[in-house]
């Protein structure tokens, strides 16, 4: 089992380490990252960490908010972790852990509420 992080920042001004140093420490062996906007639901380094996930593997993020913006992007990027048999895990965000059963159910929680941003 491995564990996969995304890092990534909005803006050039923006650094990288903090997240890149916190996905280490959680035992991150390879950390994708990226400086894009995450309103950009095609990001070749997220692309590239989700491809690279295998059964058994851990996809970790510092905050949700650095993996998507919106309700529906989350669910689809775990949905395809998830069809990969990899697990996916927020390091501040500690109830969006999908190798748990009460992960799993607070992002199928997450699945059934409407989203505030109204699509």
């Amino acid at each position: 089992m491995a564990h996969v992080g995304y890092a990534r920042v909005s803006t050039d001004g923006q650094s990288l380490e903090a997240q890149v140093a916190e996905l280490k420490a959680a035992g991150a062996v390879t950390v994708h990252q990226e400086k894009v906007s995450g309103a950009v639901t095609d990001r070749a380094a997220l692309t590239r960490a989700v491809a690279s996930v295998q059964a058994g593997d851990v996809l970790l993020v510092t905050r949700l908010d650095r993996l998507a913006r919106s309700t529906q992007d989350l669910l689809n990027i775990l949905d395809e972790v998830a069809k990969r048999g990899a697990g996916f895990r927020s390091l501040r965000d500690t109830w969006a852990d999908t190798t748990t059963a009460h992960g799993r159910l607070m992002v199928t929680i997450l699945a059934g509420w409407p989203s505030s941003s109204g699509n």
